[in-house]
Order: structure tokens, then sequence, then C-alpha cells
């Protein structure tokens, strides 16, 4: 495993190990993260230093396929439930970074990670899908958006299926932009009922192409 100090670069994915680690250290600059990004990686990590990963195989979300469930399709009409973009992109990662999670200890979300990913919304490269209530934000999610694919992030709910709400009309949304896959990066029962599913790092990185 590769050691990052603050040269701006990263090794070929090839070289990530069978859990899918690549490199660890460097920083959480915003031009780091793009770099990664840009090549299929992302940060994922739970202390001070940063872990980057490019797992195979790969799970992801061709908009296409998104499935929604029979139980779904009222919630999704619900009229006391709004859709937003962008209106509250540093509450969504921070609700995310505090939200409890089965299996995990802790939160790779950090502070220093949140302030570039917040360069980054300015910048108009990451984005935030929101679920709303009474002007309270319930659930939604976040990630970085270049070109036909999106990179998420992380997700939250405050209400049962409240992110699921947001995520399903983001995906709706994206695919009417043109956004051919959403990356959904490791694998979780949630997303997989949701039309998620594996393909291998090669495939990823063609799509990525």
């Amino acid at each position: 495993m590769i050691l990052l100090n603050e040269k701006l670069w990263f090794p070929p994915v090839e070289e990530a190990m069978e859990d899918g680690l690549l490199a660890m250290g460097g920083d959480l600059h915003p031009q780091r993260l793009i770099l990664a990004y840009s090549r299929g990686i992302f940060p994922w990590f739970d202390g001070d230093i940063p872990l980057w990963w490019c797992p195979d195989p790969r799970f992801v979300l061709f908009p296409e396929n998104l499935v929604i469930a029979k139980s779904m399709r009222p919630i999704l009409r619900n009229p006391k439930y709004q859709f937003r973009l962008n209106t509250a992109f540093e509450e969504v990662m921070r609700n995310c970074m505090q939200i409890n999670r089965k299996a995990q200890d802790g939160t790779w979300i950090s502070e220093a990670l949140i302030q570039s990913f917040i360069t980054l919304h300015q910048q108009g490269l990451a984005h935030s899908a929101e679920c709303w209530e009474n002007n309270e934000l319930i659930g939604g999610l976040y990630g970085i958006r270049m070109g036909k694919l999106f990179f998420g992030e992380s997700m939250f709910s405050k209400k049962s299926n409240a992110s699921k709400y947001a995520f399903i009309h983001y995906v709706q949304q994206l695919e009417k932009e043109g956004v051919v896959l959403v990356d959904c990066q490791v694998y979780t029962e949630h997303l997989e009922s949701l039309g998620a599913e594996m393909i291998s790092r090669e495939a990823f990185l063609k799509w990525l192409a």
C-alpha cells in the first residue's frame, strides 16, 4: 500500500489491495478530492489518516434500473414532503456525519472533509438532494457530479423512507439530465433494494472514462 505525502497524485488503481484499499495519507484538499473522483478513487476512513479506495467489484446504479417499490409510491406522492436540491448542503453533510449506523462505531466525515466538500459545492461539483417536511430537513444525500456520472457519498433519514424519497427523486432527475451511472461505492442492502448492482472495476473505469 502506498503512503501519500503532499504531492498531488495517486498510484494506478490496479495496485489496490484485495479489499480495494489503494493508498493512505495525503490530505483532503478539494484538488486532491477532484483528482481522486476523476480516477474512481474515494476517501473512506475512521480516524485521522485518510484512506483511499477503489474496490473491485464496484457497487453502482444505472438510473434506468431504478427500482421503486409499491410501498414507496404513495410516499413519493405525499404532498407533505418536498424535494429540494442544494438548499442545505452543509446541513445534509452534518446530518450524515451524526447519524447512527449499524456496524459502524464512527464516521469518515470529518470537519476537514466537510470544509473541502463545501468548497466543491461552491464550485458546482458537490450537490445535495433533500427531503423536507414543514420546512424541516428530514432526509437527504450528497455527492459529487462530474459529467454524466454522480458519485454518491452518504445519506441520512430522520424519518422512515426520507432518504429513499430524496434518492429516488434525484436519480429520476439525473436520468433526465443525461447521467448514465450513479456510483454507490460499496454494497448496502438499502441501495440494492433500489436497483444498485455490482460491476467489475474494469467496467466501472470504462464508464468513468
